[in-house]
Parts: structure tokens; C-alpha cells; sequence
């Protein structure tokens, strides 16, 4: 190695967390000290919860910095590069030593974020030194035909990642077939989950794979334009993505007779969309292309026999299309060594919520749900007691602690009356009132609705006002009853994929979680001690001082006291704000 490499991750949670600051301390100290050093950027190694992450690469090993801030990257600048003496307390892995984190690490297999963190995401010829672009040469090299390419997706078993897990050779089948010389592909990379952030990752991390998978699915199936639909929301993505389609059209993998294909022509571009959840449909995503309001419609016909612009269009996801260069690479064989029977290959989770490791693990299909969380994710905040996981997003459901060893594969957790989704999952714990939780999902997808279905439109928020009565102590009998008749009604009446699923946070914590219902209703408690409308505020007499403070703060006067002389509530006044509670430093005042 010629150089001293220091790397800094500046994906979105990088910078979130000040790793741009560090970058530019980082340019700020070689200059003044004159260091012998190339300062290089990469994006989000998967780590969140350990950013800002600084890894030095030099003739000794790999070491990767955690929770790096200007501080101490001056220290480790000073002892590591200047001293050659790794600081092993702000390394969290490796090559030299094992570290705490070796299950998370140990845990994963890296497929879809296999350059994620280890290239710089805005330079091609990085993206190439890892076997980038190889999949389209192996194509052009050894001549093989587009049904054959399609023959390698359909026998590696991969299933799309946007959610619904179709199987994706079959759909590129389908596309491939009908007829027509204008034919589309389309990227979705729309992720509209709250707590997921896997293909924002992806295209901020490693474009040139999905630019890759998009140029074999069109080779495969005749297509001669496409689309990335990526949210504004995601600017770094959106930039890192422009940035590589440039790069790649002027290498001439973007253009006319692409790879020496004669007759291969494929160009693509940026689609920026508004935010809207149901934009993630596949119809409702192609109106908006098209400039038209995002809004779902009636299949058939579907999109690969009259999608963009009533030509033939095949949809996937960043994820779907970031897997097809690893598999045609290294062949079909290979990806279906992982998974199970009916769910091959790795998937990629946002890990969120009450667990400790929060950020992305890929691991392969079939690992449990508690393996993810306890030994990837770290287990659980404070070490509280683990109660459930919300997995496929809005249009999921809630897993309860009892069947976390389900395996993640699509049918088992379909099973629970969940969703795989596109791979968001929410940790909580025993603080977490599920009924807050699906009123939470629930205001969402009602937010997020087109209001083209009735039942979706008004049945969401039927079910919505139902659901605050319960968290404010105004449920009545009958209204779980009533939640349930509405989320069938809802969910056999809609059009698309949205309406279909957003009573299925309702439905799971209903069927999982039925006794906390109850005790809102009918005892007009919250067991998790959360919503305020249900919290009773008492002084403990043994350990009040009479200091008063709570009584000073309290804005209704419902406290009652004298200096030194323990204080006393009054429940009729009392509005539950907790302004007591979070200022007694005696732990007097007990909250039920």
C-alpha cells in the first residue's frame, strides 16, 4: 500500500450524526501537518448506531472508529497515523483484534450491501475494482440471450424486495413476452415506510449495482428506456445517483450498441416524487411518471402488458435490482444456497425502534426474528423486556414476543398476520402500548390515502377516530368489534396494495395484544403506562421531601403542600401533563 487510507462515512446518517465535520477536520489536519495520507468517502457501512464511523486502512490492517467526533479524530490522528497506536476503546471491528461487535458483523452476509461502505459511491472505476459492470461484460463476452438471462433470475429463486414477493424472473418472463419494440424499466425507489431506509442506503451507497441490474433486466426483456422514481426526500441519493448515470454513459454503458450488444440501447433518468406513500403502488407510481396524480388503478391490465406510457414496463425495487449483478456473476446456484425453500437469497432490515444496534443488517433468509434482534441488534434498550415487532411497515404487523423465533422468510411471516414488506422493522418494548402503536400506523396510511376507494378514504378514518377514543379513555364496548368489521371491509373493498393492508397493524395487535384493548376500554388504563388521558400521578408520602418543585411547576395548582411536610394530589385537577414527574428528583411521585 503506498498510502495511508482514512475513510469517512458520509451517507445521510453520517452526516446527521457530524461526519461532515469530521471530513473536513480531516482536510483541515493533513494540510496543516503535512500528513502522507489519501482522505477518501464512502457512505453508510451499515453501523448507524456507532456514527460517525472513520475507518484507517494502512500496512497493519483495517481499523473502523465508532462515534468519531472532531475531538477525537485529532486523537486518533495523533496516536494511530503519527504514533502507529491504535486507540482499541473507539474501535468497533478489525482485522487486527476482535471487538464487542462480532456477532453483528459474523451475523450478516452481504450481498445487496456488499460495496456499501467500501467504495466511494460517486466513482465508477471504485465500483469496477470490485466486480462492477462484470455481470453485463460476462453477458456481452459469452453471448448469452436475454431468455436465458431470465433463466438465471427464475433458478435463483429471487423474489422481489419491494414487499409483495413476486418472483422476479417470472415477472421479467411476462414483460419480456408481450409484444412490442418500446418497452420500459423502472426502478422504484419510492420507500415511503417511517423507519425504513434500505434502498436510501443502497442508492446512496452503491448506484452503479442498481444502474447495473436495470441495464440486465432491460437487456433481458427488450426494454429501451427506463426510470429511477426516487422521493425528493432523498437528496444525497438523488445526487449520487445523477453523478453515476453521467459516469456510466460516459464509460458508454448508457447509449447506443451498449457493451458491444449491436442493437442494445437503454438510457435512463431521475424521476423525482412528492412524497406520496401510495406512489410505491406500481400503477399510482407510473401516473405519477407520467405526470398524472398519483393514483392506483384497476389491473389487469397490468404494467408488463401496458404500464409507462401503455407500453410494456417492468417494475422493481432498488433492492430487487441491486441483487441481479451478484447472481448473474456468480450464477443462480450460489444465491439459492442461502435462504429457504421457498425464500431465497439475503434480505436487508432497518433496524429501529427500542433495540440498542439501530441501522441495517443483511442476513440471509431463514434467521430468526430474535436472532436479529438480540444478536445483531444488541437486544433491547435498557435491557427492558422485549414485547413485539412491528415488521412490513405501515401495511404490516405486529409480531409479539411469543413467536420470535418465526423465521424471516416470506410465507412464515405472512403466517402472523404480518408482511415481510420492504424490510422496515420497529423494535419496542414493554413501554409500547400496541393500541397507540396501531393508531400510530393506522393516522398514517389514512394520511397517506389517495381517497380513489371509499372504504379506504372513510374506512381508515372511521377506524382512526375509533382508535384515539380508545387511547384518550373514551372507548366504549363493542368498538373492538367494530375495528375488526371495518378492517375486513376495508381490506376486501379496496384497489390497491394500500387500502388492502392498513388494517393489518389493527388486526395483529388485536389478535396479539387483545387484553390491552380490553383494559383501555373497560378499566380506562394503558398496561404500558402511555397514554396520558389514562395515567393516575400519586406522591409517594415515604419519599416526598416537600421540597416544591412539582407543586411551583404544576399549571392547574392540583398539588397540595407545605415546605418540608410531604404533598398531596388532586385527581380532579390533575391533567396528566407529568410535569411532576419529570422534575421530582426523588422518585416520589408514581405514575399508574
Amino acid at each position: 500500500m503506498e498510502k495511508t487510507q482514512v475513510i469517512v462515512g458520509l451517507g445521510s446518517c453520517g452526516y446527521a450524526a457530524g461526519a461532515g465535520k469530521v471530513y473536513d477536520e480531516l482536510l483541515r489536519i493533513k494540510e496543516a501537518d503535512n500528513l502522507d495520507i489519501e482522505i477518501k468517502k464512502t457512505s453508510c457501512v451499515g453501523m448507524c448506531f456507532k456514527e460517525p464511523l472513520v475507518e484507517i486502512i494502512d500496512e497493519t490492517g483495517e481499523y473502523l472508529y465508532g462515534e468519531v467526533d472532531v475531538k477525537k479524530i485529532d486523537e486518533i490522528i495523533e496516536k494511530h497515523i503519527q504514533q502507529y497506536s491504535p486507540i482499541k476503546e473507539y474501535i468497533v471491528k478489525s482485522t487486527e483484534f476482535e471487538t464487542s461487535n462480532k456477532k453483528y458483523f459474523d451475523g450478516q452476509v452481504k450481498i445487496t450491501l456488499r460495496n456499501c461502505g467500501y467504495i466511494d459511491p460517486e466513482s465508477i472505476d471504485e465500483y469496477e475494482t470490485r466486480n462492477g459492470y462484470n455481470a453485463m461484460k460476462k453477458i456481452a463476452n459469452e453471448k448469452i440471450s436475454g431468455q436465458d438471462v431470465i433463466k438465471i433470475i427464475m433458478d435463483s429463486g429471487l423474489r422481489g424486495r419491494g414487499g409483495g414477493g413476486f418472483p422476479t424472473g417470472l415477472k421479467w418472463k411476462f414483460a419480456s413476452n408481450s409484444p412490442g419494440n418500446d418497452k420500459f424499466v423502472i426502478c422504484n425507489a419510492d420507500e415511503g415506510d417511517p423507519g425504513a431506509f434500505m434502498d436510501r442506503s443502497v442508492l446512496e451507497g452503491d448506484p452503479h449495482s442498481v444502474l447495473e441490474g436495470m441495464l440486465i433486466c432491460a437487456y433481458s426483456i427488450g426494454a429501451t428506456a427506463g426510470v429511477i422514481y426516487c422521493r425528493a426526500e432523498y437528496p444525497l441519493a438523488i445526487k449520487r445517483l445523477g453523478i453515476a448515470i453521467e459516469a456510466a454513459k460516459a464509460k458508454g454503458y448508457l447509449g447506443e450498441d451498449i457493451f458491444g450488444i449491436e442493437g442494445f440501447n437503454f438510457d435512463l433518468y431521475i424521476k423525482e416524487g412528492a412524497g406520496a406513500f401510495v406512489c410505491g403502488e406500481e400503477t399510482a407510481l407510473i401516473a405519477s411518471v407520467e405526470g398524472e396524480r398519483g393514483m392506483p388503478r384497476k389491473r389487469p391490465p397490468f404494467p408488463a402488458v401496458s404500464g409507462l406510457w401503455k407500453k410494456p414496463t417492468n417494475i422493481n425495487n432498488v433492492e430487487t435490482f441491486a441483487n441481479i449483478p451478484w447472481i448473474v456473476t456468480n450464477g443462480a446456484s450460489e444465491y439459492a444456497k442461502f435462504g429457504t425453500a421457498k425464500s431465497k437469497g439475503t434480505k436487508v432490515f432497518a433496524l429501529t425502534g427500542k433495540v440498542k444496534n439501530g441501522g441495517l443488517v443483511e442476513v440471509p433468509m431463514g434467521i430468526t426474528i430474535k436472532e436479529i434482534i438480540y444478536n445483531l441488534g444488541g437486544g433491547i434498550i435498557d435491557d427492558k423486556k422485549f414485547k413485539a415487532v412491528q415488521l412490513g411497515g405501515p401495511s404490516g404487523g405486529c409480531i409479539p414476543e411469543y413467536l420470535s423465533d418465526t423465521i424471516v422468510d416470506y410465507d412464515s411471516v405472512n403466517a402472523t398476520g404480518a408482511i415481510m414488506g420492504s424490510g422496515g422493522m420497529v423494535v419496542m418494548d414493554e413501554t409500547t402500548c400496541m393500541v397507540d402503536v396501531a393508531r400510530f400506523f393506522l393516522e398514517f396510511t389514512c394520511k397517506e390515502s389517495c381517497g380513489k376507494c371509499t372504504f379506504c378514504r372513510i374506512g381508515t378514518k372511521r377506524m382512526l377516530e375509533i382508535l384515539t377514543r380508545i387511547t384518550q379513555g373514551e372507548g366504549r364496548e363493542g368498538d373492538i368489534e367494530k375495528l375488526e368489521a371495518l378492517a375486513y371491509q376495508i381490506k376486501d373493498s379496496s384497489l390497491c396494495g394500500l387500502g388492502q393492508t392498513a388494517p393489518n397493524p389493527v388486526l395483529t395487535t388485536i389478535k396479539y395484544f387483545r387484553d390491552e384493548y380490553e383494559a383501555h376500554i373497560r378499566d380506562k388504563k394503558c398496561p404500558a403506562v402511555y397514554c396520558k388521558k389514562l395515567l393516575t400521578y400519586e406522591i409517594i408520602p415515604e419519599k416526598c421531601t416537600g421540597c416544591m418543585v412539582c407543586k411551583k411547576g404544576c399549571p392547574t395548582k392540583a398539588i397540595e403542600g407545605e415546605k418540608k411536610i410531604p404533598h398531596l394530589i388532586h385527581q380532579e385537577l390533575c391533567i396528566q401533563c407529568g410535569d411532576c414527574y419529570s422534575k421530582c428528583k426523588f422518585d416520589a411521585i408514581k405514575v399508574f
